[in-house]
């Protein structure tokens, strides 16, 4: 009889030749447990999804409660249903006056393409900007902005018409003119390897798109919801976008994401076509739920508030020679190492030693830190040991 891992090679399809083949058990905080008992720290949360943990008890109840209640009733923006209305309800009051109007989807992916959508319905043009080594999604609409020819070239011919500039290159910001329905930009760059722009790049980057009356879409699908020290990273830049897109993190571990603009600009999609964009399980209602959960959870255990001080204390701990650098802010982190070859030999050595990390898509040479957001100190102090322990193992090999 095939194992698992056999059934899962045979019938599960592949994105890889050389999947992790990790079988897990359990999993609970930041631990995970698998088949044979071994615990391993999660540094990455399911690549920036359980920010309060896994196996939160507030958000498993919610679960349970919604699913106990109703599950799927009908597709999206017919029926009123009270978790998509108290979930929408609670993200507008945390936002600005202009993003008040909640368009909930499936996921990251699917929340880009219908932005992408929207800014071309409202301002009737078709010409996209997005960024180099930008990551929105593998959707075949967001691969056309994606930011890197290796991922879609093997697809092409993609969605014409968008152009990639550099993010935080002021000079860059010439190419936003009187054609352009939309900029797509990551508040934090995250598969480029966590990179930031200055406060000033965004500030210029909204001044233009209001100058030629270009939409400003925000992907903030990794580096929102609390990961980067307030509850929206755009909220330490000082600048507010027209469109919103959000995943990941939002369900609480439970697949949702979300597009949020004005009511007069969401309206758009409303009419001329009727149904302009259409999703069965967008804003399932267990999924709200489970957000909804997850979002109090942050908020009533201020938890956003600890990210800061927890990040400064991988700073502190995560000192090596090998550690070219540290970029990141809150706890989306990025440890730079010489090379691929070292950053994967120091990957694998810490999953041998009880730590899941990776690297990134545009940026191989750096480990990926994004731990979910309710680590202890004893945790994080625990979590840089193994890697310290592992850099030096591989070191001395």
């Amino acid at each position: 009889m095939l194992n698992n891992r056999q059934l899962f090679l045979q019938h599960n399809a592949q994105t890889t030749f050389f999947p992790l083949l990790l079988e897990m058990q359990k999993a609970e905080g930041v631990m995970i447990t698998d088949v044979n008992g071994k615990k391993y720290f999660d540094m990455i949360s399911g690549i920036a999804v359980s920010n309060v943990g896994h196996g939160n008890k507030q958000v498993l109840d919610a679960i349970t409660e919604q699913a106990q209640s109703y599950m799927h009733l009908m597709v999206y923006g017919e029926f009123v249903q009270a978790p998509q209305v108290n979930f929408a309800k609670k993200l507008s009051d945390l936002l600005p006056g202009n993003l008040q109007c909640v368009y909930f989807v499936n996921s990251g992916a699917e929340a880009i393409d219908g932005a992408l959508k929207l800014a071309k319905r409202y301002t009737g043009r078709a010409e996209t900007i997005s960024c180099k080594n930008a990551y929105h999604g593998s959707s075949q609409g967001v691969l056309s902005i994606m930011g890197s020819e290796t991922y879609k070239s093997a697809y092409r011919p993609l969605i014409p018409g968008n152009r990639l500039i550099e993010f935080g290159n002021f000079d860059d910001l010439k190419h936003i003119n009187h054609r352009t329905a939309c900029v797509v930009i990551e508040t934090i760059q995250g598969e480029a390897g966590v990179r930031t722009a200055s406060a000033e790049y965004f500030k210029a980057l909204r001044e233009a798109c209001n100058n030629y009356g270009a939409m400003l879409i925000l992907d903030e699908i990794q580096c929102g919801m609390g990961r980067t020290g307030s509850m929206f990273a755009f909220e330490q830049y000082q600048f507010v976008p027209d469109i919103l897109c959000l995943s990941k993190s939002l369900g609480g571990g439970m697949p949702i994401g979300a597009f949020i603009s004005s009511t007069s600009i969401m309206q758009s999609l409303a009419h001329e076509p009727m149904l302009g964009h259409i999703t069965t399980f967008g804003g399932h209602p267990v999924c709200c739920a489970a957000g909804l959960a997850a979002l109090n959870y942050l908020i009533d255990n201020k938890v956003v508030e600890t990210v800061a001080k927890k990040e400064q204390l991988f700073r502190k701990k995560l000192i090596h020679s090998h550690i070219k650098e540290i970029r990141g802010r809150g706890l989306m982190l990025a440890l730079q190492f010489d090379s691929f070859d070292t950053n994967k030999r120091i990957i694998d050595c810490c999953i041998k030693n009880g730590l899941i990390s990776d690297w990134f898509l545009f940026c191989d040479n750096a480990m990926r830190l994004a731990p979910p957001l309710i680590i202890s100190d004893d945790e994080i102090e625990e979590a840089c040991n193994i890697i310290l322990k592992s850099i030096d193992e591989i070191i001395h090999q």
